[in-house]
């Protein structure tokens, strides 16, 4: 598998004008075509962007720019610890002010359209507390007249990769209980149950 360094184009500039690489090892190394690596030599595409250092981003080495220098045939290879993405650390999820208002139209729409979800996985997906989880669902919420189920999603307070999670897993849990996985109502309908 091939990665690709972080800004390529600019990472492209400042290999062309520091160092003595062959226009296809430029290319290869930064996945672009040759001939956009020439055009970008020669002034044509890439005009005010400025070199990005690979070496000084932890991307190359100066002994791999080398050894590449003097093979023409050789590729350079990206260090591996340039490319880890960090993954975000479990916790509590910020939700803007803006979007705060919208928590219960989410957990409606959880509420109506996947049963099967636990309340602890609705509360990991939204932020949220079980109590205003339960607030919803008994309609005794301070605000229960205004709650219109919408998408958290749509509301952008949850992932779609997230919530297809959540939905996969307890899914799962009831097919191994031997329970019948309920059918989600139509999107469109959003009158309450």
């Amino acid at each position: 598998m091939t990665t690709l360094p972080l800004m390529p184009k600019a990472t492209a500039v400042w290999l062309i004008e520091k160092t003595a690489l062959t226009f296809e090892q430029v290319a290869a190394f930064c996945g672009m075509h040759p001939l956009e690596v020439q055009a970008i030599a020669d002034g044509e595409v890439a005009q005010g962007i400025v070199g990005y250092d690979p070496i000084a981003n932890h991307q190359l080495t100066q002994e791999e720019i080398t050894r590449c220098e003097a093979d023409t045939t050789a590729r350079l290879k990206i260090l591996p610890t340039a490319n880890q993405v960090k993954r975000r650390a479990k916790g509590a999820r910020y939700t803007p002010v803006a979007r705060r208002n919208d928590r219960p139209d989410g957990i409606a729409f959880l509420l109506r359209n996947f049963p099967q979800l636990q309340d602890q996985q609705i509360s990991k997906l939204l932020g949220t507390t079980k109590d205003t989880i339960a607030k919803v669902r008994d309609r005794q919420h301070w605000n229960s007249q205004n709650i219109k189920p919408r998408d958290p999603v749509t509301l952008g307070l949850c992932s779609q990769m997230d919530l297809n999670a959540a939905v996969a897993a307890a899914n799962d849990k009831l097919t191994r209980e031997g329970h019948e996985v309920p059918v989600p109502l139509p999107l469109g309908n959003d009158e309450e149950g």
